[in-house]
C-alpha cells in the first residue's frame, strides 16, 4: 500500500495547523510556506479536511484555519481516511466491494488472513498516533515536516 501525496500533505498540513494555531487561526499561505507546497493545492486538501469536520475556517482579517477538535482527539488514521478513502490493502476486506480475485470465496481464501493482519496492524499504528503527539515534536524542533 502506498500513501499518496494527498495523504502525506494532508497529514503535514494538520500537524502544522495543530502546532501553530494555539487558539488562533493560521493562514493557508503560512502553512503552505512551512510545508513546502502551493497554496492552491493546500486549499484543495483543507477543503476535504473541513468537510470531514477536522478543521474549521474563520473569515475576516484575523481569519484562517484551526482544528475543529482537540489535537489529542484527531488521529493519523482520521486524516488518512479523509485524504485516501479506504486503507484496505485488498478490496476483498471491504464489505462494500466484491471479491477482487473473481472467485467469490473470500471467506475461505488462504491469503485473506495475511491481508487482515496487515490491515489490523496498519490501523493499530495510525489510530494510536494523535496529531497532538506529532505537533509537539514538530513545534519543539525535534522533527520537521
Amino acid at each position: 500500500m502506498k500513501i499518496s501525496t494527498k495523504g502525506r500533505y494532508g497529514l503535514k498540513a494538520m500537524i502544522d495547523i495543530a502546532a501553530w494555531s494555539d487558539d488562533k487561526c493560521v493562514s493557508l499561505k503560512s502553512v503552505a510556506e512551512r510545508i513546502g507546497i502551493s497554496e492552491s493545492y493546500l486549499e484543495q486538501l483543507v477543503m476535504k479536511l473541513r468537510k470531514a469536520g477536522l478543521v474549521e475556517s474563520i473569515r475576516g482579517a484575523q481569519g484562517g484555519y484551526m482544528l475543529a477538535k482537540e489535537a489529542s482527539q484527531i488521529t493519523v488514521g482520521d486524516i488518512l481516511t479523509v485524504m485516501e478513502g479506504s486503507l484496505f490493502p485488498v478490496e476483498c476486506l471491504d464489505e462494500n466491494s466484491e471479491c477482487s480475485c473473481g472467485i467469490g470465496l473470500c471467506d475461505t481464501c488462504v491469503t485473506r488472513p495475511v491481508w487482515e493482519k496487515i490491515y489490523d496492524s496498519l490501523w493499530g499504528v495510525v489510530d494510536s498516533i494523535t496529531i497532538k503527539d506529532l505537533a509537539e515534536q514538530y513545534k519543539l524542533g525535534k522533527s520537521y515536516i
